[in-house]
């Protein structure tokens, strides 16, 4: 329960800052009266940052509260807590299930009086959910589990540094594990120098704690051991104190978290990349296991299993398309037999009567050809569109996080090219920071799909034509029906099959070119053209 940490944080955590936050204590009321403290979860030493779950006196509702604690007159001392504010400030606009989201921040003389003993409060939604110190008190996590949670978290790092966000997660009592087994970070407010490296590094370090229920990095809570160091000061590898450990996530981890050597992982992205191969091994690991599982047989010879069967979504659609594929190439391999037998009897010299075009009889518009000779194929040329149909709905689809610019998405549906959607404007081109970003659209009923027309001015952008199965799919499960290069003012883009659907994506796999100022992509309008 919360008491039993406020027992515990209480005792041990506030060794070092206890002359300014000695008097905090469950009960203890702070901004301005509004707020009284409940449970203590830790204490940051490096900031003085005191961490509180709290009751919102006013909206009665509990809180997450981080406390600077320090003295009013040390100018160091408020200099580096307004800095705190005003990063966490920054980040209240910031939204993400992986992050806590910043209700108010509250600095001296708004908010805070002299008199309580504090620099400044971060005030944060509470995160329902486990102590992660209490998660590894016991033992260490799985290793599938662990890179689940922390997948979890690199997403939202992703995303807030996409927005120039430091989150500051590089305290492991900043962080819980919610009822759903995604790790949050609880008590926002990073440090006042914390840099984006510093995000990467605490992702390898919050991995390393749940593989080996150490912490690696400097400022650690006393409850948790350090990391043990080789000779030449570098850091043991998980794999060497766990066995269990694959080895691709223990060197995730010590890459993640070192400075030194051509090896290490710096950036948010590449952490992703690296736990995405180690799902998909998982994966292929627990079909393996599956498929090499045999069921009991009674002694009649009837087999009988104690499992229910699983509905895997994702393998009935492979299974699916496995058979698909079988079934068309049976019927190529026969038409092909059969043209063949048919073109051994027309080449009979002995057989009577005119040679026969079985492909197609010429059209009135074309000039016979002479007999023996075989008619050539039409050019193929793009379905025939009809009249424009337009989409129920649009949005913007990151399947990474909340998207670009959400709120501009109808623009392009609206009927008007001068009303414009534009991604956010990035410093680095796709797929760098991220795969990519799109707009989703929705029909209210299915439309077979012939031609897509994009109005834009930003050449350059490479988008994809995909269909799904539902508004809100995986990126894995749409299919690619068309790409193009966009070019300034209309841009065609013909599917080579028109598709039955209702559920279509403008993927953006590359932005528009870069003017100095970075890489973004505006579009006025999507035209949607059925099958005539």
């Amino acid at each position: 329960m919360d008491t039993r940490r406020s027992e515990q944080a209480g005792g041990a955590s506030q060794v070092g800052t206890r002359a300014q936050g000695g008097s905090l204590a469950p009960g203890r009321v702070v901004g301005d009266g509004r707020y009284r403290l409940l449970a203590q979860f830790g204490v940051d030493e490096r900031a003085g940052a005191h961490l509180w779950r709290a009751r919102d006196g006013q909206l009665k509702r509990d809180v997450a509260l981080t406390l600077l604690v320090g003295d009013p007159a040390d100018p160091e001392s408020a200099r580096q807590a307004r800095r705190t504010l005003e990063r966490a400030a920054h980040a209240s606009k910031f939204g993400h299930g992986g992050v806590a989201r910043v209700l108010d921040v509250l600095s001296l003389g708004s908010g805070v009086t002299s008199g309580e003993g504090l620099l400044g409060v971060v005030v944060a939604e509470w995160t329902k959910g486990s102590d992660l110190v209490d998660l590894v008190a016991q033992r260490p996590v799985a290793p599938a589990a662990a890179a689940r949670m922390v997948q979890a978290l690199t997403e939202a790092v992703e995303q807030a540094h996409q927005n120039g966000l430091v989150l500051g997660l590089d305290h492991p009592q900043r962080l819980r594990l919610t009822p759903n087994g995604a790790l949050k970070l609880a008590f926002p407010g990073p440090l006042p120098e914390a840099t984006l490296r510093d995000d990467v590094k605490a992702l390898g370090a919050v991995l390393y704690l749940l593989l080996t229920g150490r912490w690696a990095l400097p400022g650690g809570p006393p409850a948790i051991p350090a990391a043990p160091h080789s000779p030449d000061g570098r850091i043991i590898p998980p794999r060497s104190l766990v066995p269990a450990v694959p080895a691709d996530l223990s060197s995730l981890a010590v890459r993640t978290i070192e400075d030194g050597g051509n090896g290490g992982i710096r950036t948010s992205a590449a952490i992703l990349r690296v736990l995405d191969q180690v799902a998909e091994e998982e994966e292929r690991t627990q079909l393996i296991k599956a498929v090499g599982t045999e069921p009991e047989a009674s002694g009649d010879g009837t087999v009988w299993t104690t499992k229910k069967p699983v509905k895997d979504v994702a393998r009935r659609r492979k299974l699916a398309l496995g058979v698909t594929v079988l079934v068309v190439a049976t019927v190529a391999i026969l038409a092909w037999v059969g043209l063949m037998l048919i073109n051994l009897f027309q080449g009979d010299s002995k057989a009577s009567g005119p040679n026969i075009n079985v492909a197609a009889p010429p059209s009135s518009s074309q000039p016979a050809q002479p007999p023996g000779q075989s008619q050539a194929p039409p050019a193929s040329q793009p379905p025939a569109a009809g009249a424009p149909v337009t989409p129920q709905s649009a949005t913007v689809y990151n399947p990474q996080g909340k998207g670009d610019n959400p709120g501009k998405a109808k623009a392009v549906i609206d009927g008007d090219p001068g009303t414009t959607w534009k991604t956010d404007q990035y410093q680095q081109q796709l797929p760098v920071l991220k795969k990519g970003v799109g707009l989703a659209v929705s029909f209210k009923d299915a439309i077979k799909l012939a031609q897509v027309k994009i109005t834009s001015n930003s050449p350059g952008t490479k988008v994809e034509i995909r269909s799904a199965e539902t508004k809100n799919p995986a990126l894995d499960d749409t299919k690619v029906l068309a790409s193009a290069d966009l070019t300034a003012g209309e841009t065609t883009i013909p599917l080579p099959q028109p598709q039955q659907g209702q559920n279509f994506i403008v993927w953006i796999t590359h932005l528009g070119d870069d003017h100095g100022d970075g890489f973004l992509t505006e579009i006025g309008e999507l035209t949607f053209l059925p099958a005539g």
